[in-house]
């Protein structure tokens, strides 16, 4: 009986000895669980933060695009008005050296008599 009391408490040392390895590598994965979740959890906080960034950059954006857009047509507009300011302008000097000539044209005018010709020459 005592071989058999001998082998019991082996069977037995050994159970305890593998519930001993079980419950360490329990411990050990529940240690990597605990580490996973603590990532995990800063993750989704990083998440959050670069998600709360990035609408405040769109928002930015899209202020600054509409700001740019607005620029963009003032622009345009006074572009245009300044071209038709240089044509009116062009079509205003025209018309003044047109007249000038007519005035100059009425205040001496062009015969072939000799003191016209002298007038004109002494001027």
């Amino acid at each position: 009986m005592s071989q058999q009391g001998a082998a019991l408490q082996s069977y037995n040392n050994e159970l305890v000895k593998c519930i001993e390895e079980l419950c360490g590598k329990r411990d050990e994965l529940h240690r990597s669980i605990l580490q996973e979740e603590e990532e995990k959890q800063k993750l989704q906080n990083d998440i959050r933060v670069l998600t709360e960034r990035l609408a405040k950059v769109n928002e930015s954006l899209a202020k600054k695009m509409a700001s740019r857009n607005e620029f963009d047509k003032t622009i345009a507009e006074t572009e245009a008005a300044y071209m038709k300011i240089l044509e009116s302008s062009q079509t205003l000097l025209n018309v003044l050296k047109r007249e000038s000539q007519n005035l100059k044209e009425k205040s001496y005018p062009t015969t072939t008599g000799g003191s016209t010709q002298r007038t004109m020459t002494q001027s």
